[in-house]
């Protein structure tokens, strides 16, 4: 096993992630944004799918939403705590029986079939922790589709972070939440802003490397003791059409969930997000903008990939 996957493993297998992924979608814009527009583009592209492969599927966000749409899922996923919370989701939902949990990483894809599924998925940029066979992953969600490919990686142009370490706060729903980036955001982040200077050196690497930081350095945290976060590998937007590419996937679409909500003052998203009405027509305007090719790479983290075998 690659020392990479040991790190995936242990850091989504903490007791408390299940929680944390399942309160996003109450505590951060951003993250209800991202939710709406890939469970709009799922929506819009199940018509003849009857057989779905979601890799990386956490507690469920996506695949207990195509089960409910009556297709069979399968639902791979590292940590066995996230799992067991699909597991009760999906009974709660009463589509149990349509789905079949597998505990497993999305660097071992041997057990099934080449086009085995009318529907691959995968996102939250699970295919981004397979570094350093990010690529090899990709080919194979690729080898065992037969129809729709639709995924999520992290985009190296989306990376911004480093120059503002409270770029979530203009995202934050309830400022007094007890989540943990809440709180490290309202107290830390902010206060860090005034005399923060952002480390060039390390924004040059991720931009030439497309990672967060040095293997090496993330391996030895791992062999001290402890619980970083995953290796994580950034592509850019034509690197991600070249491998679709290779494979002769067709009508390849690029899309950057978030891209909008980038230009907009947190005061302004505040506001939106208290208004029903235009919360509604303000995140099918975000669908129709963060669609556009031009944005693909600047969604808030991820670039959404779809294509056609």
């Amino acid at each position: 096993m690659e020392k990479s996957t040991e790190i995936s493993s242990k850091f989504w297998n903490l007791p408390q992630k299940p929680f944390e992924e399942l309160n996003r979608e109450t505590l951060f814009l951003d993250d209800i944004i991202s939710k709406y527009h890939i469970e709009k583009k799922l929506l819009a592209n199940i018509g003849d799918i009857k057989t779905v492969f979601d890799g990386g599927a956490g507690y469920g966000r996506f695949s207990i939403l195509l089960a409910k749409q009556g297709l069979k899922v399968t639902h791979l996923d590292i940590s066995l705590p996230m799992i067991e919370k699909a597991r009760e989701i999906a009974k709660e939902n009463n589509v149990y029986d349509n789905m079949t949990f597998i505990h497993g990483s999305l660097e071992e894809l041997t057990q099934f079939k080449d086009k085995e599924f009318d529907l691959v998925v995968s996102f939250d940029s699970p295919i981004s922790y397979t570094y350093p066979k990010h690529k090899e992953t990709l080919e194979n969600l690729i080898r065992i589709c037969s129809k729709k490919i639709i995924i999520g990686v992290y985009s190296r142009l989306a990376w911004t972070n480093i120059f503002d370490p409270a770029q979530k706060y203009k995202y934050i729903l309830n400022k007094d939440a007890d989540d943990p980036l809440v709180r490290w955001t309202v107290n830390s982040g902010i206060k860090m802003v005034k005399d923060y200077k952002p480390d060039m050196e390390s924004a040059k690497s991720l931009f030439q490397t497309g990672l967060m930081e040095k293997y090496e350095e993330t391996i030895k945290k791992f062999t001290d003791g402890a619980i970083p976060w995953p290796i994580s590998y950034s592509f850019m937007p034509e690197e991600i059409i070249e491998i679709m590419e290779k494979y002769g996937l067709k009508n390849i679409k690029l899309a950057g969930p978030g891209a909008l909500s980038r230009s907009i003052p947190g005061e302004v998203l505040e506001n939106i997000m208290k208004d029903n009405k235009l919360k509604k027509e303000f995140l099918e305007f975000c669908y129709e903008y963060d669609n556009q090719k031009w944005v693909a790479g600047m969604g808030k983290d991820n670039i959404i990939v779809n294509a056609e075998i």
